[in-house]
């Protein structure tokens, strides 16, 4: 039996199937549960020249995540489960990483991500958080596939 749901959320659709899931399952369970986003506020951005400069976009970045948090918030209220919600920035280190640390920290005995089901080259090419997650965590992990890309790509 779960206690401590952790959920990361970003606003992606992916994301979102992990969200509900989570729901669902704190729900049923009558666990906490916790929903996680992480800001990332450090982008390098090639310029005209060619070189790398920094942008920070702190201020859109946290904007989106408190707006993300509460629609995860808002979800969780119309469901009959209580949440809380927690932002993090990450300074040019992986999302995977906060989430791992979030787990340990809070202390959650479940992590539930969605995950777009990447395979082959696009794996390689774009990493998983999820995956990384799964690979790293001293918890279990419940993956959630977008079950829409999954259609998409049929």
């Amino acid at each position: 039996m779960y206690k401590r749901i952790l959920c990361p959320v970003d606003g992606s659709a992916s994301s979102n199937s992990g969200m509900l899931e989570a729901i669902r399952l704190a729900k049923d369970q009558k666990a906490k549960l916790r929903f996680l986003y992480v800001v990332d506020t450090y982008f390098p951005v090639l310029d005209a020249t060619g070189d790398f400069n920094v942008v920070y976009i702190d201020d859109i970045l946290r904007k989106n995540g408190k707006s993300v948090l509460q629609n995860a918030e808002a979800a969780a209220i119309k469901a009959g489960v209580a949440a809380d919600t927690q932002m993090v920035e990450a300074i040019g280190a992986r999302v995977s990483e906060f989430v791992v640390k979030q787990a340990e920290e809070w202390p959650a005995d479940l992590i539930v991500i969605g995950t777009h089901g990447l395979r082959g080259i696009e794996r390689l090419v774009m990493g998983s958080d999820a995956e990384t997650v799964l690979r790293t965590s001293p918890v279990p992990v419940l993956m959630v596939r977008n079950t829409h890309a999954a259609e998409k790509k049929q």
